[in-house]
């Protein structure tokens, strides 16, 4: 088992020069991954705040690729995720993973101990190439749930071994972990006064597991399932929380972004600067790197960008010519390819890179390396290719953006609605054949009122001066997690049955839970 700590924090020693956080954080808390059986998703706000906001470079420090050197790059994600489920001997939360090894005989349960392999691998494989020459890059993106889960079921073994390449200097280089949703909710059916609520609960949590250095480093954010929201306001907070949170920019989906006239992006292999216009006509902005083509697992299980990025070479941007870059995420675990092929296609693309040490020509590179290093050519975000989420045109070229009220906005939705067939305000992502809201009443319903009760409840208590002696509280932290849980995209994802039983459970213990504590 993973050893537990106090509940109680305790302050830490100050943080060392080379630490990427705000001066005013001399001592930080040493967070314990769990309080008294619950995730650590909340009560540090302040401490998360000041870590996560600063302006010093990332990887540029630390870099050992030169710009002038390479002639095209490619970026790789993985993503990991189970969800937490009432389905232990009792009905305790437990992860999916944990039930998967509990029950072997259902489904492809017996992948269980491969699906856990694949949680760890990361943490051999890179040491492995660089004690072997290569220069390889990777970025991870873990759900609060499964890092969660893995905690609860004692798998030190894959803590530790993340741990290795996240906190040793030695391999921060090569490693990049990107913020998510803590509880893997799809953006656009998020109740919007919990959008923030997962992106900080993420912070806490990592924190809590890898400590403040590591969290003060992840910069990019990675939705889960791709999923963008083109609803004008959603949009809007959801850029909006993601700068109140510290994060510098987004992954998003090719086919779920436009130009600013309503066609394909034709620079996909360039960053963007995502911009959001919210009902009331406010704009905000975020860089986006594209995710290019489907959410097929052999494009990153073949080290399909790399081949890709062989057929490019440098582009305009700016005053600057710059390296174009690919980018492309997938499941870590889920597949034959991704269990089977990827390791030794991995291995096989670095391992051919290194020929010229993998720092010219063609290159691995992580989203904020990359980005920091066309900074420091000379490009800003200004001379980015303008993207905005897919729908969006239609929408302005009826409600003039200097006199945008959410009435008009609202009408011009609904007017869209009757006259576009295809037109919805249900976001994009890289399943587009599967709708995350059609047909999930019994799961949205419970969902939104859980919420709702949820803000009844805790919103008015959170607007004292001292809002953290709310947020450390138990009461506070269970009621949080339960209302995150119910959100998370699996209980849609899998369809009816055992899934929404799982859904209609969360929303019965959340409510009594509220109800009886606030």
């Amino acid at each position: 088992m993973i050893p537990s700590r106090s509940p109680n924090v305790v302050i830490s020693n100050p943080m060392s020069d080379s630490m990427l956080a705000s001066p005013q954080s001399a001592h930080l808390p040493q967070l314990s991954e769990s309080i008294a059986g619950l995730p650590n998703i909340s009560g540090w706000e302040t401490a998360v705040q000041e870590v996560v906001h600063h302006n010093e470079p990332v990887f540029l420090p630390r870099t050992n690729l030169r710009l002038e050197d390479i002639t095209a790059t490619f970026a790789i994600a993985l993503h990991m995720h189970q969800p937490t489920v009432p389905g232990g001997a009792n009905g305790e939360l437990i992860n999916n993973l944990q039930y998967m090894f509990e029950h072997q005989g259902e489904g492809d349960n017996h992948n269980a101990g491969v699906f856990a392999e694949c949680y760890r691998r990361m943490g051999d494989f890179i040491p492995e190439l660089v004690a072997n020459g290569a220069n390889p890059r990777i970025m991870l993106d873990y759900s609060g749930n499964l890092l969660w889960g893995v905690q609860q079921m004692g798998r030190g073994d894959i803590i530790d071994s993340l741990k290795r390449i996240t906190c040793d200097r030695t391999y921060q280089p090569y490693v990049e972990w990107l913020g998510s949703m803590w509880s893997h909710t799809v953006v656009p059916s998020t109740p919007i006064p919990d959008i923030k609520l997962h992106i900080q609960a993420w912070q806490h949590y990592f924190a809590a597991v890898f400590g403040w250095e590591a969290l003060a480093r992840v910069k990019g954010f990675s939705p889960p399932e791709m999923h963008l929201p083109n609803h004008p306001d959603t949009l809007f907070e959801f850029i909006k929380a993601l700068k109140e949170c510290g994060y510098r920019w987004l992954m998003v989906q090719e086919h779920s972004v436009e130009t600013l006239n309503g066609e394909g992006i034709s620079q996909k292999h360039l960053p963007h600067r995502l911009v959001a216009r919210n009902s009331k006509g406010e704009t905000i902005s975020i860089t986006a790197l594209i995710k290019t083509q489907g959410s097929d697992t052999k494009l990153v299980g073949q080290m399909q960008p790399y081949w890709e990025a062989k057929t490019l070479s440098p582009q305009p941007l700016g005053s600057v010519s710059v390296p174009p870059i690919v980018t492309q995420i997938g499941d870590g675990e889920n597949g034959g390819v991704m269990m089977n092929e990827f390791p030794s296609a991995f291995f096989q693309s670095w391992n051919e890179m290194a020929s010229n040490a993998g720092k010219s020509g063609v290159v691995g590179v992580n989203g904020t390396e990359y980005l920091e290093l066309i900074e420091a050519a000379g490009c800003s975000p200004d001379d980015f290719p303008t993207c905005q989420a897919v729908g969006q045109h239609l929408i302005w070229e009826r409600v003039s953006p200097d006199n945008a009220q959410p009435d008009t906005v609202a009408n011009a939705i609904a007017q869209l609605k009757e006259s576009h067939p295809n037109f919805h305000m249900d976001g994009a992502s890289w399943t587009n054949h599967l709708s995350w809201v059609q047909g999930y009443e019994n799961v949205l319903s419970p969902m939104n009122q859980l919420s709702v009760l949820f803000h009844e409840k805790v919103d008015t208590l959170l607007t004292a001066d001292d809002a953290e002696s709310i947020t450390q509280q138990n009461r506070y932290r269970e009621a949080l997690m339960y209302n995150l849980l119910l959100q998370t995209s699996c209980f849609r994802y899998w369809g009816q049955g055992m899934w929404t039983d799982y859904a209609q459970e969360l929303y019965r213990r959340g409510e009594a839970l509220l109800k009886a504590n606030f």
